[in-house]
Order: C-alpha cells, then structure tokens, then sequence
C-alpha cells in the first residue's frame, strides 16, 4: 500500500524547532514558532486560567460527550467576544473545533460544499498553513498583493485593486488582525474599503481571527470583523484561543457562520455540524470549558484581560525597543517599522543568507522568510539580537 507513496514535505515551523532543539549553544535565540514567551523565554499559564481549571477539577461530576456543536456557552461567548452584537444573534451560529485550525477546516469545507468551484484568495504573504488546508478542502488558491518587504508596508492600492477584480466565484481570506506573518495590519479606513470592495464584487469574506488582544486591544483588533459584519450579509469566522488564552496544547478554536437571514444560518450550521460529525465527530471540553468560565465570570475575565492587557504591551514595548536597538547601531530608520506593527509578528525582510548566516553565526534562529516571534525576546536577547542583524546585513 505505502508504496505508492513519497515523503511529504516537513514543516517549516516544526523543523526549525528541531534544530534548535539539537544546539547546545549558549545563549541561543528561539523567534521560531508562535507562543507567548515571557522574559525568561517561559510560556506561562495565566493565572485567570488556572483558577477555571481548578473550579473545573472540584465542581464537574461527569466526562460524557457535550455534542457535535461542543460547549455552547463557550461559543455564544466566542462570538459576543468577536462580535459584540454587530450582527443580529438570528443571522448567527457557531461551533466549537479544535483550535483555530480546525474551524479553519470546518469553514473551508464548509464552503467547499456550498461553491465547489470557487477560488480561495490569500495575503502575500500569509500564515504557511493556509494555502494548503485550502488547497486539501479542494480549492484553487492564489494570492492578492499584500506586504512590501521593501517599506514594512501594506501594499494596499495594489490589494485593492485585486479585490476588486474578483466576484462571486471568489473567497477572500482575510486576517482579522495582527497579520501573520508580517505584523502590519490594515488600518479603519482600509479595512472599509475592502468592505466595499467586497459589497461590490459579492467576493466572499472569510476571516481569520487568532490574535484578538495581542494587538491594540480587544474590542480595536475587532473592529475590522465588526465593521464588515455591519455591512456584509454573509461572512465566516474562524477564531482561536491558543494566544490570548495561553492555552495552546488544548487546542481550542470557533467556527463562527453568519447568513443573511435565520433560514439561512440554520441551514449553513446543520451542513457545519454535519462536517464536524463526518470528521472528528464533536470535540473536546476542557479547554472550552475554562474559556467559558473565564469569559462568563466578572472576576475572572476582568483578571484575564489584565493578564491580556500585560502581554500586549510587552510584545510593543520589545518592538520599540528593537526598533531603538537596531537605529542606533545602523544609524538609519529600515527597522523602524518593526515598531508600527502590531501582534506576535514581523517580517524582517531579511534574505535567506541572511537568516542562514544568523543561525550559523548567531544562533539566532527565525524562519527562513525572516519572520520573528517578537514575543521571544527580552532585554538582553533584544540587544544581542540587534548587533547580531546590523552585523549580518552589513555583510549581505
């Protein structure tokens, strides 16, 4: 049977983790895969977290299946969070799935089941793993303009431009915000052209909404999913609890469906769940269960968001300061839009020997288009960081 296979490709994320993994040198930088790290370079559990598992382990009396939909006070608490009620709760209906990932696969098979002939279109760049789960739900795939590694700038004319050329055949996916893996998001009056663009057209919007809080607030990392929910009639959602919630292995996610009226959102949810039944079945309750908790508690989500809050500001403090780092060094500004940015993200712009040289000199390791997690760096690593780029640009 497996003979008539080759090798697939490795991933690009988990093979850089194995190679850091097997350096023994000290002082080696990890800006490779996406986790919240604090200065000592740990992926803490938030406090708010751990009181709702404790509640969790004293107060639960059974372990039986919670259904296809999952937690469903965790999803009507995933979409006021998203949403805060810029779409009336008929025309809404939500799933829980296993991370952020799998609503993305729920929702692309989803829509591959209602336009089987349509063509997904995804930022250049995007998150690596968007263009093949489209490409295994049966899309085509192609790119609209979006980052100029040049500038550390949305190329927009020109992603407008593309936009405006696609119509009803078509699903743009779109980041919600805080851009992986560049870090520069779309601003308020961008972000309403697309929409209008998109009422233009009939393109289709799917969004993807995995770092809400790590940017420039929750309600303001919303504001382009809320602004398009007020003016299109149809739209998706895919959004994730790995970062803002530190709860990363408990893989929790939801898969959210808006239709033009309730008719219509009940049938796309009954094709929705049907996907979910047809692949894993229903999924699984903890991690939900402690969103839940969390979002539905004054207490403890006031605790949760000042945990939140605390991340966020680290993440722009080392952007600043990394921007500094480097200016001062280099005596010019080609940096200094590491700091404009916002999320866990920034695209260096660096060249492959670029990044190689860094690795093998450095031990600074990053992805080889140069993306850094800017939540694994602290003061020293930022400083060292900074000489280490000066040193190896100068080369290049």
């Amino acid at each position: 049977m497996f003979e008539t296979l080759s090798k697939a490709p490795q991933d690009k994320i988990f093979a850089l983790m194995a190679e850091i993994a097997a350096d023994d040198r000290p002082g080696k930088i990890d800006l490779g895969i996406g986790v919240y790290k604090d200065d000592d370079g740990n992926t803490p559990i938030m406090t708010a977290v751990k009181k709702a598992e404790e509640r969790i382990v004293s107060t639960s009396k059974t372990k039986t299946y919670i259904g296809v939909a999952g937690n469903k006070g965790f999803a009507r608490a995933m979409v006021d969070l998203a949403l805060d009620g810029a779409v009336p709760d008929d025309r809404v209906r939500a799933a829980q799935a296993p991370g952020g990932t799998g609503a993305l696969w729920v929702l692309l098979t989803l829509l591959k089941r209602a336009n089987p002939d349509a063509t997904v279109w995804i930022s250049d760049p995007s998150w690596p793993n968007h263009r093949p789960m489209a490409e295994q739900a049966g899309f085509k795939v192609e790119a609209y303009p979006y980052f100029d590694p040049e500038t550390g700038k949305v190329r927009f004319d020109d992603m407008l431009a593309k936009l405006d050329s696609l119509g009803k055949s078509d699903i743009v996916l779109l980041h919600g915000c805080c851009h992986n893996p560049t870090g520069a998001n779309l601003d308020h009056d961008q972000w309403h052209k697309v929409i209008a663009s998109l009422k233009r057209t009939g393109a289709f919007p799917l969004v993807d909404m995995a770092y809400q809080g790590f940017g420039d607030g929750l309600d303001e990392d919303a504001y382009g999913l809320r602004a398009l929910a007020a003016e299109i009639d149809e739209f998706v959602c895919a959004t994730s609890c790995s970062k803002n919630f530190g709860i990363y292995r408990e893989r929790v996610g939801c898969a959210i469906v808006v239709g033009k009226d309730a008719a219509q959102a009940d049938i796309a949810n009954s094709q929705m769940l049907n996907v979910i039944r047809g692949a894993y079945s229903q999924p699984p309750d903890h991690g939900a269960e402690i969103v839940r908790i969390i979002l539905e508690d004054a207490d403890l989500r006031a605790e949760w968001k000042a945990e939140l809050e605390a991340m966020r500001n680290r993440m722009i403090a080392n952007r600043k300061a990394l921007a500094d780092a480097i200016r001062s060094r280099s005596n010019s500004t080609d940096f200094d839009f590491v700091a404009e940015h916002r999320g866990m993200f920034s695209l260096l712009g660096l060249k492959v020997e670029t990044v190689d040289h860094l690795k093998a000199e450095n031990a600074v390791y990053m992805l080889d288009d140069s993306r850094i997690n800017i939540a694994g760096l602290a003061d020293e690593r930022i400083q060292r960081l900074a000489d280490a780029i000066v040193g190896a640009t100068r080369k290049a």
